[in-house]
Order: structure tokens, then C-alpha cells, then sequence
């Protein structure tokens, strides 16, 4: 697959605009999941992968192709996704019910598994609570965690999507799970 984008790339890059939306199509799912675990709203994760894609494609010269494209894409909404955290107010939860509704939250619209209904409410309830204490983390650890958790890159694409030394990336992630785990030992 990396080398179906890699070619896609190279047709972008000679001008072939119609090449991107392929590569768009495949990432943008992925990129989309990633801007909304750490944002936890659709619409500002909508905004954040449309503009991690524009970006990616403006500066597409500046790709390295000796790299991977989905660790430069990611590194690109990631830090759009931080910018856009740092920019707005801390009052706004991934749990706060949603307006016109009546005990409804963005958890309550993920989809289900054909578990049994209690199973159902107390696993969402779990993944409420986890989310919520991640969302709770400060930004450079809770990039850390959803990065390597949720999305399950490697040390070394953390450390490239971050720009970060490996060093660096292994301490956060240590941290990140012991500040986790401090909240979490009562579950």
C-alpha cells in the first residue's frame, strides 16, 4: 500500500491533482479518527483533517520520500489538532451533553456490538470514563497516548510525527501511563 501512495505522490508532485483525491480517500477515515480522539468533536476534527490534507497538499514538495507519507500526514494533524487545543477554552468535555439532547453525549453515538444491553452501557461507560481521563491529560502526554494507544503507532513514528527524540517519546509515554494509571486504579 505504501508503494501505491508513494507513486500517487509522484504523480502529485509532476501536477497530477486528481492523484490526491486518491490518497485523500485512503487517509481520510484514519485522519478524521485520529483529529476526533483528540479533539472529541466531530465537527472541529472535520475542520482539522481537511486542513491537515490541504496543508499536505500545498507543502506536498516538502515530503521526503525516503520517509513514510502516513507519519508525515499524521505529524501535519497532530499538530493543527494541538494548536487547535491550545487555542480554545478548557470548559468543553468529550462527556458534556449534547445540546437538544436529553442525557445524550458523544459516546452515546459510537456503534454497537451486538453485545447485550448492559454489557453495552457498562463498556461505554468504561470507555467514557477512560476517554475522559485521557482528554484530562496534559496535552503532550495525552498526544502520547492516543498516538501510541488508540492509534498504535510505533515509538519511532511518534517520535517523527512529534518531532521529538525517541528518548524523549518513551518518557512521555511512561509518564502518560503512570499519570493514567494514578487516575484510573479505582476502576
Amino acid at each position: 500500500m505504501e508503494f501505491m501512495i508513494k507513486d500517487k505522490i509522484k504523480q502529485v508532485k509532476k501536477g497530477d491533482q486528481s492523484a490526491f483525491e486518491d490518497i485523500v480517500a485512503f487517509f481520510q477515515n484514519k485522519i478524521y479518527q485520529h483529529c476526533y480522539r483528540m479533539l472529541g468533536n466531530a465537527h472541529e476534527a472535520e475542520d482539522i483533517a481537511q486542513e491537515a490534507f490541504i496543508r499536505a497538499y500545498i507543502n506536498i514538495h516538502s515530503y521526503d520520500d525516503r520517509r513514510k507519507f502516513s507519519t508525515w500526514l499524521y505529524r501535519i494533524a497532530t499538530n493543527l489538532t494541538i494548536d487547535r487545543i491550545r487555542k480554545r477554552k478548557p470548559d468543553y468535555y468529550l462527556d458534556a451533553e449534547i445540546k437538544g439532547t436529553e442525557g445524550l453525549n458523544m459516546y452515546s453515538q459510537l456503534e454497537a456490538d451486538n453485545r447485550l444491553p448492559e454489557e453495552e452501557v457498562e463498556s461505554l461507560e468504561l470507555k467514557s470514563y477512560i476517554h475522559q481521563e485521557i482528554s484530562e491529560l496534559p496535552p503532550k502526554y495525552r498526544t502520547i497516548i492516543i498516538l501510541r494507544y488508540l492509534e498504535e503507532f510505533s515509538l519511532k513514528e511518534i517520535s517523527e510525527i512529534l518531532d521529538i527524540p525517541l528518548g524523549t517519546v518513551k518518557t512521555r509515554i511512561h509518564r502518560g501511563r503512570e499519570a493514567l494509571r494514578k487516575k484510573l486504579r479505582h476502576v
